[in-house]
């Protein structure tokens, strides 16, 4: 008999956790901030200047995990400041109030300068520690349940457009070696000469540097860098950047980038300029990229779902702008290619909440551009972006991929669902002319379609669309314009589901077809229910946990 030296695990690993996606910037070990570093890299006076001008009096301030350590010091920081601003303004509103002459007039005038010194002192203060969704997100439904009026977000974001409240960006300024920055620079690009196109961007947190590092690398003879403004638009050529060059003059362009960019925004990077290189800060030298291997998993990832009948679409934010639009289009994209989809609502997006839903096949996350690109192999079925799932409902003789790559769903609109293939080619003919014949064109349409093959294993698949035959019969057309509708029951046509599918409101329902014929288990007493459920009433137990009784029993 073996004896176990160790105990044995009975839990499952940490990474099952509620997982963020988002990048995250390790805090470099330093030493505490002083007071006045304090007000320096959380910019307290700007942010004051800007809670008095807008009139906010409720103010969410909305850490990441590795700032939370300050968010104490910050807020007590903040609200001093608010506090004097507010006094300084009631003293300048106490001094105009005092002109007046009239007893009557001044004390009304003291009452409303009473008033207004109450409201400026009003500022209510909340911290957001545990967001909903990505911390380079905006957490509005976290600021919304203290019905905050701005949301002062800290750190690294993303800069998606908000749907709701205003945001007040601080980017917490991060330390750099300019000298360091400058001669991995020159190391890089000595060679070409100094003639050469490139574009300088630095993570956000390290974008205040970025006019020093340009004026230094101008003083050294390099004559075509360039620097671009930040904006808020990450559907931009270059994401939230302002450049003015088109995007064939962007391919001549190098790309020196100061920190590590998450990997959804080096693809994206990737596939629009020429090369590009990235210095991290804790390196003195720069590397190239090669994203070319990880453009062709995400191909072949894309590829195997061509098949795929089912699809998951995970909303995996509640504050970007345009987000529902984008939800609803996806859905008439899938729908127009002939397949299902199914709608959820997810927090911060791991394997163990998506593994409960085995019917669908892949998944389709609409959310933050830089977290939306999720590898694991822990996840039980394939995620992929919207712009990749434009790609995977075309036709194999219609699927090119030049290498382009884009996290965000900007690009997904109304024009994307005509270039889907179509799941009901035929439904106008189907429902005009030959009403009559609704069945027979439906079945040549489906049995003169070519047959569609899993790449991945070269087997047959016969039910990739198996919505393509769902027709609404609801209002059907009358064979022509001339002739009275007929609106008998008995010369109603109804398109059944062919074959025994089941069927949800009277259409096809995939989901419910794989709960009846592949889950084992279909709910509480379904593992040993040997025959037909009775369906008489009887009647149970009664009374309190101490006594219970069984029908008109007494008390046991």
């Amino acid at each position: 008999m073996t004896t176990l030296g160790t105990a044995p695990v009975l839990s499952t690993p940490e990474t099952h956790i509620f997982e963020d996606s988002t990048p995250i910037i390790a805090p470099e070990p330093s030493s505490r901030l002083s007071s006045i570093e304090i007000y320096d890299v959380y910019e307290v006076s700007r942010t004051t200047r800007e809670i008095l001008k807008g009139g906010w009096q409720r103010i969410a301030l909305q850490f990441p995990d590795s700032m939370l350590t300050d968010g104490v010091r910050v807020f007590e920081a903040l609200e001093k400041e608010l506090k004097e601003s507010s006094s300084i303004t009631n003293e300048s509103a106490n001094k105009e109030g005092n002109h007046e002459e009239e007893a009557l007039e001044k004390s009304f005038n003291n009452l409303t300068t009473t008033e207004a010194k109450e409201s400026h002192q009003k500022h209510k203060l909340y911290i957001l520690a545990d967001t909903s969704y990505g911390a380079c997100c905006v957490d509005e439904v976290a600021a919304e349940h203290v019905d905050a009026e701005v949301v002062v977000h800290y750190g690294r974001s993303c800069l998606s457009p908000t749907a709701r409240l205003p945001v007040i960006y601080v980017f917490t300024t991060r330390p750099l070696d300019i000298d360091v920055v400058i001669h991995a620079f020159d190391q890089t690009y000595r060679e070409r000469g100094k003639q050469q196109k490139i574009l300088v961007i630095a993570d956000i947190t390290y974008n205040s540097h970025i006019p020093i590092i340009l004026e230094r690398l101008t003083r050294d003879g390099w004559e075509n860098v360039l620097a671009p403004d930040v904006i808020h638009d990450p559907s931009a050529l270059v994401p939230n950047r302002e450049i003015n060059i088109q995007e064939e003059e962007l391919k001549t362009y190098s790309l020196f980038h100061i920190s590590d960019p998450p990997p959804a925004l080096l693809l994206t990077l990737n596939s629009r300029v020429k090369d590009l290189h990235i210095h991290p800060t804790s390196s003195t030298s720069a590397l190239q990229t090669n994203t070319s291997i990880t453009l062709r998993r995400r191909y072949a990832l894309l590829t195997s779902l061509s098949t795929n009948p089912i699809f998951g679409i995970l909303i995996n934010t509640l504050s970007v702008r345009n987000y529902l639009e984008t939800v609803t289009t996806i859905k008439k994209m899938i729908e127009k290619a002939g397949k299902k989809s199914y709608t959820f609502v997810v927090g911060k997006v791991n394997a163990a909440k998506i593994a409960n839903f085995s019917e669908i096949g892949g998944w389709v996350v609409v959310g933050c551009w830089e977290s939306s690109l999720i590898e694991s192999t822990e996840f039980y079925r394939p995620i992929i972006t919207p712009f990749e799932l434009q790609l995977t409902l075309m036709g194999d003789e219609e699927r090119v991929w030049t290498g382009e790559w884009r996290g965000d769903f900007g690009s997904i609109d109304a024009i994307a669902i005509e270039k889907t293939t179509p799941g009901k080619k035929g439904l106008e003919e189907v429902n005009g002319e030959n009403n009559l014949e609704i069945g027979q064109d439906d079945d040549s349409e489906e049995e003169s379609a070519p047959p569609e093959f899993d790449l991945r294993t070269g087997r047959y698949v016969s039910h990739s669309r198996p919505m393509r035959t769902t027709i609404s019969a609801s209002n059907p057309t009358p064979k022509s314009l001339g002739e009275p509708k007929n609106e008998t029951v008995s010369q109603a046509l109804t398109l059944k589901a062919k074959g025994d599918l089941a069927t949800v409101n009277g259409a096809v329902s995939p989901g419910a077809e794989y709960l009846r014929t592949q889950r084992t288990w279909t709910g509480l007493g379904s593992d040993f229910s040997t025959g037909d459920a009775s369906t008489s009433i009887e009647e149970g137990r009664g009374g309190i946990a101490r006594g219970y009784r069984v029908g008109d029993e007494e008390k046991t």
